[in-house]
């Protein structure tokens, strides 16, 4: 049998590589190509097909199964993004900035979950039980049965989960898990991986639901090979700005529930507290209304959220103007700047543009579109938008104002918080709102004409 050739794979990002050299082509960094051992087909095997295997059990599309049960923590906003509780043997994956608190978080869901009667085992890889034991203290949870550890080698850990057989594991954190049958560093591409595989394998086994902390990168993606997001069923990250006490827990994959729910929390000195109403935590600091601030109503999974976009217009002293965007994607600025000088003639050549959404939030929905248009403008021209107004829309390259869904929803959080007119896009199925009136514009430029006199 023809010999395997050598593997070679950058423990910096996971690139694959057909020889070995001194610097990744993909990421750039210096000595991180490494040689994984090729897979075995065993002695005296040809080929897969040539050894018989089981038949597997095949089921057709509309086989009836009853829906996996389901572990409140009595956390609403954690079971919230969960899809409504814990699944047994579940594999979650929780990323986040250094420091942004998730090891919080876990501690206060083990504890959480462990009041219910679920027994839970939280391992650490990164603090001392002594660490763990200090925040506890600080947060409370010291009269919580949740067993705890402080171990990195992870024949030790799989051992123990299996001798105590716990419903919940915590795994903090998988870049500081050592195999002992993998030749690299704790924190490498292949050791990551292999940790990763191991611990799902035992969540699926032994019925375990197994929660792994993950350290992102400097661009805010979790680090290690984008295979581990793929082993596991749900994938939640933890969000927010060091300046503000918001915190979003924000799922992006979930096997049991809705992508893209969110929940709310506000960092305290006694930890983690809940928000359940984020619309009004989000407003609440929102005085008179001020030129170039906007009222934008978006939807955040199934849940309806009011945030404040706020927009600066000054002269710019550079030859070329600043466009400084926090909370938004910088490139959803360009392109409403440009579409308002090419459709409605407004330019904003030599002036800075500064926007931000309020209280730490981050908006990557595209109807933010037209809130952004609105405090944009509101700036440039120095006139406020009436304070109980809020907007919602995408706009188009040609102008145009296109319909967003979840319309009603909007409306019913909008209203709920006091707020009397909202401007949405034509066509929008606005449904009948008791007190709020809905004006619909078919295009920016009826938007400009209408709202700031102009167009």
């Amino acid at each position: 049998m023809a010999k395997s050739a050598p593997a070679f794979t950058c423990s910096a990002c996971g690139a694959a590589q057909s020889k070995w050299a001194g610097r990744c082509d993909a990421c750039g960094a210096w000595n991180t190509i490494i040689e994984e051992a090729p897979l075995s087909a065993g002695p005296g095997a040809k080929s897969l097909g040539a050894q018989r295997g089981r038949a597997i059990e095949l089921t057709d599309l509309a086989t009836e199964e009853a829906p996996p049960p389901r572990a409140l923590s009595g956390m609403d906003e954690l079971d919230r993004v969960l899809g409504g509780g814990l699944v047994p043997a579940s594999a979650l994956l929780v990323g986040g900035d250094p420091g942004i608190g998730k090891s919080t978080l876990l501690l206060q869901a083990a504890a959480a979950f462990a009041r219910t009667g679920i027994k839970c085992l939280y391992v650490s890889g990164e603090e001392a039980s002594a660490q763990v034991r200090m925040r506890a203290a600080r947060l409370g949870l010291t009269d919580a049965p949740v067993k705890l550890g402080a171990e990195t080698n992870l024949r030790n850990i799989l051992t123990t989960l299996d001798v105590e057989r716990p419903a919940l594991a915590i795994i903090d954190s998988i870049q500081t898990m050592w195999s002992d049958s993998v030749d690299s560093a704790p924190g490498s591409v292949a050791q990551v991986r292999a940790a990763c595989h191991e611990l799902v394998s035992f969540a699926k086994r032994r019925g375990t639901s197994v929660i792994l902390v993950g350290h992102v990168t400097k661009d805010g993606q979790i680090a290690g090979p984008r295979v581990v997001e793929h082993m596991v069923d749900t994938v939640l990250y933890f969000e927010g700005e060091r300046g503000h006490q918001f915190r979003i827990l924000r799922a992006v994959k979930n096997r049991f529930g809705a992508a893209d729910e969110i929940g709310v929390f506000e960092m305290t000195g006694q930890g983690l507290a809940q928000v359940t109403n984020p619309s009004a935590l989000f407003l609440s600091e929102r005085g008179q209304s001020s030129p170039g601030s906007a009222v934008f109503a978006g939807i955040e999974g199934t849940r309806p959220v009011l945030t404040e976009i706020q927009a600066l217009v000054a002269a710019s002293p550079l030859g070329t103007p600043r466009r400084t965007v926090v909370g938004l994607d910088s490139g959803r600025l360009s392109t409403i700047l440009a579409v308002l000088e090419a459709r409605c003639g407004i330019p904003f050549a030599g002036l800075d543009v500064f926007l931000n959404v309020a209280g730490g939030m981050r908006v990557s929905e595209p109807a933010a579109d037209l809130a952004v248009a609105a405090a944009i403008l509101s700036a440039r021209e120095d006139a406020p938008l009436p304070p109980d107004m809020v907007l919602f829309g995408e706009i188009s390259l040609s102008g145009a104002l296109r319909p967003v869904g979840q319309t009603e929803n909007r409306l019913k959080e909008a209203r709920k918080l006091g707020f009397s007119q909202a401007i949405a896009p034509s066509r929008s199925k606005t449904g009948a709102e008791d007190g709020m009136r809905v004006r619909q514009m078919q295009d920016l430029t009826a938007f400009v004409g209408e709202i700031f006199g102009a167009g």
